[in-house]
């Protein structure tokens, strides 16, 4: 029997494209959309539970001190430190059963904010179903990677990087469209849609084949062996490190453009909408650096940029906070192949999940202390301005710890297995 064009594409398509790896994706559109949606609303929960005022202070724009709400968002981000027990579960029982006990957590927990009778109750929701939506996009990488070949790995990170966006632009999106001021119970219910589609998901997911043999279901939770801390350490500072700037960068676009600035939802749902071609064009930047430049280049690069963005972003008009929004999309989006294809060529299957869960523990530290830094010193300062180019600056500089990390590129997993 001839071949139909369908099964013919199914032997072509290149490996980043299989069933498998675009599947995971649609999970991690599921955690994107589950994670920013607290980004989005975070203004308008503090609104609805607070005293919104009139004047130019910080807290009558805000309707809750500046110091309160980077606290919140701080204790949210901190609650991914979670994931790390959550992701190197994976290195025991195996990627499929993790993810998707996780995503199903996570969403679950996310739909229950909707309903939160206060902000901080919010607040401990969101929080409580944080580790598991982080756990569902660290895990998606991991299968990406662990699906690839050397050739194509970068592309299965950047799929899984634009996917995670592409949720984050959903559900931002859908706020700008909704008539009048939305109530954020009606946004935080978007996730509702992933949770249903679920069952239909897991179906479709399958353990990658290089775990057959590989687990490891001994050991401390979470450590990883004494040969490879060194570069695990290294790039987890790394990926820490530019937290600082996207943590408050990404976080405070809402709060800082509709409340400081007294820019529109729908200019700031159109600068969303624009970051979808700019992320995405800056993810095939990185994956083009990562595969001609190398790794450990291409990570130095976006990562400085990304800093100078977010210290130019909060300058003080909505121009500067359009422009240094975008170029931060970019910057970062390209961050995510290189550092991606790196956490899982330095590192053996046995602890694969592991170390991809602590570049995310890394990135909520640094979230962690952007945030909070960030709600300080603007309160102190009385604007985000000096804030962000003091943390912007740093990270820049910061960048050059690259030339400490092995260049991975051309790496076959398979090589990195112990006899």
């Amino acid at each position: 029997m001839p071949d139909t064009p369908r099964s013919s594409w199914r032997e072509r398509r290149p490996d980043w494209l299989t069933t498998p790896v675009l599947t995971v994706a649609v999970l991690s559109v599921a955690s994107g959309l589950a994670q920013f949606s607290v980004t989005t609303v975070i203004g308008d929960v503090a609104a609805h539970f607070g005293e919104p005022g009139v004047g130019d202070e910080l807290t009558a724009q805000l309707g809750l001190p500046a110091t309160t709400v980077g606290v919140a968002l701080a204790l949210i981000r901190l609650s991914s430190l979670g994931s790390l027990p959550a992701a190197a579960m994976a290195d025991r029982l195996g990627r499929r059963r993790v993810l998707l006990s996780m995503a199903g957590f996570g969403l679950s927990v996310t739909a229950l904010a909707a309903l939160a009778p206060s902000f901080w109750a919010y607040v401990a929701l969101v929080a409580l179903a944080r580790p598991a939506l982080s756990t569902v996009n660290a895990l998606s990488g991991v299968v990406a990677a662990e699906e690839t070949t050397a050739a194509t790995r970068s592309a299965g990170i950047a799929l899984i990087t634009a996917a995670y966006g592409l949720g984050s632009g959903i559900v931002s999106v859908g706020r700008g469209l909704l008539p009048g001021e939305p109530s954020f119970r009606v946004v935080t219910g978007f996730v509702l849609v992933p949770l249903l589609l679920l069952p239909l998901l897991a179906r479709r997911i399958r353990e990658p084949k290089i775990t057959a043999g590989h687990l490891h279901p001994e050991g401390v939770l979470g450590t990883v062996p004494r040969v490879y801390r060194g570069r695990v350490a290294l790039l987890a500072g790394l990926t820490g490190a530019i937290a600082l700037a996207t943590g408050p960068g990404f976080t405070y676009l809402f709060v800082y453009g509709e409340r400081v600035l007294d820019a529109t939802p729908l200019l700031l749902s159109l600068l969303v909408i624009a970051a979808g071609p700019v992320g995405l064009a800056g993810i095939l930047a990185g994956r083009w650096g990562a595969e001609r430049y190398g790794r450990r280049a291409t990570g130095a690069v976006a990562m400085a940029a990304t800093g100078l963005a977010v210290a130019y972003g909060y300058a003080g008009t909505t121009r500067d906070l359009a422009v240094g929004y975008l170029v931060t999309i970019a910057a970062s989006s390209a961050f995510a192949p290189p550092t991606g294809a790196l956490t899982a060529e330095l590192v053996p299957t046995s602890v694969r999940a592991t170390a991809a869960g602590w570049m995310t523990l890394a990135g909520v530290v640094g979230a962690v202390l952007g945030l909070t830094l960030f709600g300080v010193l603007a309160d102190l300062t009385g604007g985000f301005t000096a804030a962000a180019r003091t943390l912007g600056v740093l990270v820049a500089v910061l960048a050059v710890g690259f030339v400490g990390l092995p260049e991975t590129r051309g790496t076959e997993l398979a090589s990195l297995e112990e006899d």
